[in-house]
Parts: C-alpha cells; structure tokens; sequence
C-alpha cells in the first residue's frame, strides 16, 4: 500500500511508533525532540501549530512544555493516536487535533507564533507552495526537517511505503529565498540510516549512535548526514 491510503490505514497509525521508536529507534525520537525544543526555546504561552502532526510524538511534547498547540494531520486514525497520547500525558486542555491539508491551512493569517513541520517535506509535491502557507499563518518561526540528496537514505528511498523527496542544502537556501524567510540554524544529523537504528535494540544502537555522533562532528560531513533540522524567522 503506497502514499496517503497506507499513512491513513488504522493498523498503520497503531503500529506507527512501535515501528519506528522502541528499541534502537528511540536514539531519532530523542534527538528529533532535542531539536524541535532546542530551535523553539522557552514554549510557556506560545501559540504553534504541528503540521502533519501523526500520532501526536511532538504535539503533546509541546503542550507538556506549557504552549498551546494545535496538532494537524491528514489521517484521522493517526490522530487518534495522537489524542489518546494526549489524554494520558493530561494536556487535553493545551492542545487541539485537527484533521485537515496542510497545503490549505484552516488558519488566518500570522495565527500562531510558531510552525512546525517534522517529518513533512519528503512527502510534500510542491515544497515551495506549503512553505507559503506555512509563512502566512506564522508570525515569528518555522521550524522542519529535511532528509539529505547525498546521505544514505537515496539508496534505498525508492522502497518505503511513501517515499521520500531529497534535498540538497542549496534547495532548501532557495526555498527559503523564494518565500522571503531567513535563516537562523541548521542542523545535520545520522550518517548511519534511520532503518539500521530501529533494526537493532537500544544497547546496540546506543555505541553506533556515539560513533555517528562523533564522526558527524568531522569536517566536510554535513552533506552526507541523513537529515537536517531547519530554524528559520519570518
């Protein structure tokens, strides 16, 4: 099953974390959060919307951080995910799930002081467009993930269920120069694989994660990294 049908089906959106997050896969979901907080700073009464949100990882991380959020995904079976996740942390009250396109975002203009969009481009058709609409409902920051043209994960894109959009850095400088955004930060990460991490149980994963994590500190090792953190102003 490819694309939107198999993000939307009910046993995807169950198994989504498991998948993707225990054993070794934990190391992403720590340094992606680490990310996320790192870029958006202090989070107490700040207005930010998730954009394609999924089962709420980084949504209900927010809320717990004291922002109010709204959390928007196209499956609504990920969503509930997402609200259970909610309900059990006791931030029903910080956040709102919406089910809704990102491309047409149900928001007016400069509504939230913050957007967020992890996990998002590889599967955007046309970047620059959602990056538009992102800009229009942000007054101050947006903040994505992109995974890298020369990293790893070009060997073996073509085989995930949804597929991946690659990116250089000098496409994504161009991006943010279409839409008249600047640049705060960026950061480059894993030159090992996301799929060898979540293969593998977290002792194993934890020394291979070191060895990644020192080798990236290497110069010349930034456009091999499998993905980069992007903070940017409006």
């Amino acid at each position: 099953m490819k694309g939107q049908e198999w993000y939307q089906a009910d046993d995807i959106a169950e198994e989504y974390d498991d998948k993707r997050f225990s054993r070794g896969g934990q190391l992403i979901d720590r340094r992606e959060k680490t990310a996320v907080l790192d870029a958006l700073g202090p989070l107490e009464g700040r207005d930010v919307l998730e954009i394609a949100c999924g089962t709420g990882r980084f949504t209900v991380m927010l809320a717990e951080q004291g922002a109010n959020v709204v959390g928007l995904d196209i499956s609504a079976a990920m969503l509930q995910q997402g609200r259970k996740k909610a309900h059990a942390s006791g931030v029903d009250d910080s956040l709102e799930f919406l089910r809704g396109d990102a491309g047409r975002l149900p928001f007016p203009d400069d509504h939230f002081d913050t957007v967020v969009a992890m996990r998002f481009f590889h599967l955007a058709d046309d970047p620059a467009a959602f990056l538009s609409e992102m800009k229009r409902v942000a007054r101050e920051q947006i903040v994505f993930d992109t995974f890298n043209r020369f990293s790893s994960r070009s060997v073996y894109n073509w085989a995930l269920p949804m597929g991946s959009r690659l990116y250089s850095t000098k496409e994504v400088s161009v991006l943010l120069a279409k839409n008249g955004l600047e640049l705060v930060d960026a950061e480059h990460d894993f030159l090992v694989p996301y799929g060898l991490y979540r293969a593998i149980p977290n002792v194993l994963a934890s020394p291979i994660r070191a060895l990644d994590s020192a080798v990236g500190r290497l110069p010349l090792t930034d456009h091999l990294m499998s993905v980069s953190y992007w903070n940017v102003r409006v």
